[in-house]
C-alpha cells in the first residue's frame, strides 16, 4: 500500500481553519485507500503559533498525525513587517530576502517538521502541500519536489506575487486546484506551470447530522430571521466591513433581522443588540444553525473555495457574498443559488430581496442544493484524486 504524507501548517479535531479542515478531510477518505500521514506543528492557534498539543504521534480518524514544535512564536511585530514589505512591493520593490524573514515571522516556524521530511522522504511515495502562503510549504516542498502534489488554495492577493513564489509554483509534480478561477489564477501568474498537469476539483460536502433549525433556534433564543457567518471573525475575511454593512441596513431599513456569527473572534464585534456572537461552537449546531438561516453571508475578497458556503448550498440555504472574490461569485453564477455584492448598496438590495420575494428565494434555495448534487460528489472528488497520486507515484518511481 502506497504511504502518503500531507502537509498542512495545523491539524486536528481543536483546529477551526479553511485549509486545515479542507485537509482533515481529505486525509480521512485517502486512508481507505493509502496509508497515510499527516506532517504537522503543534500549534492550535495561528496568531501565536504557541505548542498546544503534548504527544508526537497520535492517530485520528485512521490517520496517523505527526506533530512537530514550533520553535519561534509569531513575531510581535510581523503585522509591521508585514505591512512595511507589502508598501515596498506596492512600488514595486521585491526581496527573496525580506521574503525570508517574512516566511519565519509569519510561521509556523517549525525547522523539525523540515529536517523530518529531508531525513524521511523515500519512507513516502508522495508528499501532498495544502496552502501555499505558509512556511512549511515554502520550506517544505522544495525538498521532495520529484514526487509532491501542491494544492495551493490561491486567490489574487499580494502574497501570491512574492519573489520566493516564482520559483516555488513551478517545482511540484502535479497540482490539485479547488476550482477553474484558481487554475486560471495560477496559470495566468506562474507561466512556467502550464505544463504541470492538475486536476481541478473541489471538496464534497458532508452533511454528519440531520440538521434541526427549531433546535438551533431554541437552544440559543434566536426567534426571528437571521443571517449566518461562519468561520475565523478576522479582519482578513472582511468581517468589520460586514458588521458596519449589517448596522447601516438595520439603520435604513429596520426589522428584525439578525446577523449570527459562529466562529473564533481575532477581531473586534461591535456591540449590537441584533449581532450574536456564539463562538466556536460544536459541528451538529453549526449544521442546525446553517439549516435556519435566510442566507449564509462571506464578505471575504480571498477565498479559494469556501467549505461554509458548500455547506449552505447542500442544505439549500442561498449565499449573500463579496463579487470581488472571483470564486465566491463563481459559485452564485454557475448556481444561481446565490447572490453577490460589490458596494453597501448592492448588499442592502440582496438581503431585501431575499427577505421580500419568497417565489424567488425558494428557486435559490433549490438551485443552490442542486448545484452541490451536480459538481461536489465524494466519490468523484477521491477517484480524481487516486489517479493524480498515481500518476506522481508512478513518475517519482520511474515507471
Amino acid at each position: 500500500m502506497k504511504r502518503i504524507a500531507l502537509v498542512n501548517q495545523r491539524y486536528g479535531m481543536e483546529v477551526n481553519g479553511g485549509s486545515e479542515y479542507y485537509t482533515r478531510m481529505i486525509a480521512e477518505r485517502l486512508a481507505n485507500r493509502y496509508e497515510v500521514e499527516v506532517l504537522t506543528t503543534k500549534a492550535v492557534d495561528y496568531t501565536t503559533w504557541k505548542d498546544w498539543y503534548v504527544r508526537d504521534v497520535e492517530v485520528i480518524h485512521g490517520v496517523t498525525v505527526r506533530r512537530f514544535p514550533v520553535e519561534k512564536l509569531r513575531a510581535r511585530d510581523f503585522d509591521q513587517y508585514n505591512g512595511k514589505y507589502l508598501q515596498e512591493m506596492a512600488a514595486g520593490e521585491r526581496s527573496l530576502e525580506k521574503e525570508h524573514v517574512w516566511f519565519e515571522k509569519q510561521g509556523p516556524y517549525s525547522p523539525a517538521c523540515i529536517q523530518y521530511i529531508r531525513q524521511n522522504k523515500d519512507k513516502y511515495d508522495v508528499f501532498i502541500f495544502v496552502t501555499y502562503l505558509y512556511y512549511l510549504t515554502v520550506a517544505g516542498m522544495p525538498e521532495v519536489a520529484e514526487k509532491s502534489i501542491f494544492i495551493p488554495t490561491a486567490h489574487e492577493e499580494p502574497y501570491l506575487h512574492f519573489l520566493t513564489y516564482e520559483a516555488l509554483f513551478p517545482k511540484p509534480k502535479a497540482f490539485v486546484f479547488l476550482t477553474d478561477e484558481e487554475r486560471k489564477l495560477v496559470r495566468r501568474t506562474f507561466p512556467r506551470t502550464e505544463p504541470i498537469p492538475c486536476q481541478v476539483m473541489g471538496t464534497g460536502v458532508d452533511i454528519p447530522c440531520t440538521p434541526d433549525a427549531a433546535q438551533f433556534r431554541r437552544q440559543y433564543g434566536i426567534q426571528d430571521d437571521y443571517l449566518i457567518y461562519v468561520g475565523r471573525i478576522d479582519e482578513g475575511k472582511e468581517c468589520p466591513m460586514l458588521f458596519r454593512y449589517f448596522m447601516e441596513y438595520k439603520k435604513r431599513c429596520g426589522g428584525k433581522l439578525k446577523l449570527v456569527l459562529m466562529g473564533k473572534a481575532v477581531c473586534e464585534i461591535p456591540k449590537h443588540p441584533d449581532i450574536i456572537s456564539l463562538g466556536f461552537v460544536p459541528e451538529e449546531d453549526k449544521f442546525h444553525g446553517i439549516s435556519g438561516a435566510k442566507a449564509l453571508v462571506l464578505p471575504s475578497k480571498y477565498e479559494s473555495l469556501s467549505i461554509s458556503v458548500l455547506e449552505a448550498m447542500a442544505l439549500s440555504v442561498p449565499v449573500l457574498v463579496n463579487g470581488a472574490c472571483a470564486v465566491l461569485k463563481g459559485h452564485c453564477t454557475k448556481s444561481n443559488g446565490g447572490l453577490f455584492y460589490h458596494s453597501y448598496f448592492e448588499f442592502e438590495g440582496a438581503v431585501q430581496y431575499l427577505l421580500h420575494h419568497p417565489v424567488e428565494y425558494m428557486q435559490l434555495c433549490a438551485n443552490a442544493r442542486a448545484y452541490i448534487t451536480r459538481n461536489y460528489d465524494w466519490n468523484v472528488i477521491m477517484q480524481k484524486f487516486s489517479e493524480i497520486i498515481e500518476y506522481v507515484s508512478d513518475a517519482a518511481s520511474g515507471k
